[in-house]
């Protein structure tokens, strides 16, 4: 019979209703710890909670590793330091490429070359062509290279290789001479000297598919040709179709001539004056 009058009652002092824990962040809030944490890999939570602080964000320290693992991110310390990607651009400038590869000759002669590509400007050096590729071969022509490099007082810092045999201590200490450290790629990831790899598959494509090699003397010749063409006259994707050292000035006027470079397997193309 009372009823109605408990029911008065649970409303009137009823509180309103609220989960126990702490409030949710906003979304603003969420996305701005997710930004700092992904433009700044080697930040821990503490260094985001000082940073939120520092923009007038209060969050705890708690909160800040919530967000980010419900985000999907790792740990600062498994997140710290560039990916490979990362240190490539970083240091573009300052970095080289070096491999081997072979070609076999028409009598089945398999010869072995060496180069050096510079990852920023995409210029190729070729080192040397030999039938019979050693460990004091390459660290040789390695000491030419260097010797170059200081005559034209090119500052690199790092040069990228695989773990080639060919490639000793000797051939490292003589690229630590000249301030260069040697970086080794993980074992068998081509793509970690991914633009050496590329130049490989560009020369084969543009040249050596296209006749055959009947000596090593020759095949030298050819690819002393090719890089230079490479290097002046060929347009380069990852350097948005720029050439990595032209040898004269773009020019809207005057005649188109073509150049015929290995026989007419490379021709290039330029404005008579």
């Amino acid at each position: 019979m009372l009823d109605w009058h408990r029911r008065l009652v649970r409303r009137h002092w009823t509180y309103p209703h609220r989960r126990p824990g702490r409030p949710r962040l906003a979304n603003e809030t969420v996305e701005l710890i997710c930004r700092l944490a992904r433009e700044n890999p080697r930040w821990g939570y503490l260094r985001i909670v000082g940073e939120l602080k520092k923009l007038g964000v209060a969050v705890s320290k708690t909160s800040v590793a919530a967000v980010l693992r419900r985000q999907g991110f790792r740990p600062a310390p498994r997140r710290a330091g560039p990916s490979w990607s990362q240190f490539l651009q970083a240091q573009a400038q300052l970095v080289l490429a070096t491999d081997f590869f072979t070609v076999d000759s028409v009598l089945l002669r398999r010869y072995y070359v060496l180069f050096v590509i510079e990852v920023h400007s995409r210029v190729v050096h070729l080192l040397g062509v030999t039938a019979n590729p050693d460990g004091p071969w390459a660290t040789q022509v390695a000491r030419n290279f260097v010797a170059d490099l200081e005559e034209h007082r090119q500052g690199f810092r790092f040069l990228l290789r695989d773990r080639d045999t060919k490639f000793t201590a000797d051939f490292d200490a003589v690229l630590a001479s000249a301030g260069i450290k040697v970086v080794r790629t993980p074992v068998q990831a081509p793509v970690a000297n991914a633009f050496a790899e590329r130049w490989v598959r560009t020369a084969r494509e543009d040249c050596l598919d296209q006749l055959f090699v009947m000596s090593r003397r020759q095949l030298e010749s050819v690819l002393c040709r090719y890089v230079r063409h490479y290097n002046r006259a060929r347009p380069h994707r990852g350097l948005q179709l720029a050439v990595p050292e032209p040898y004269s000035d773009p020019s809207s006027g005057g005649t188109v001539r073509r150049h015929d470079v290995l026989g007419g397997i490379v021709h290039e193309y330029d404005r008579a004056a």
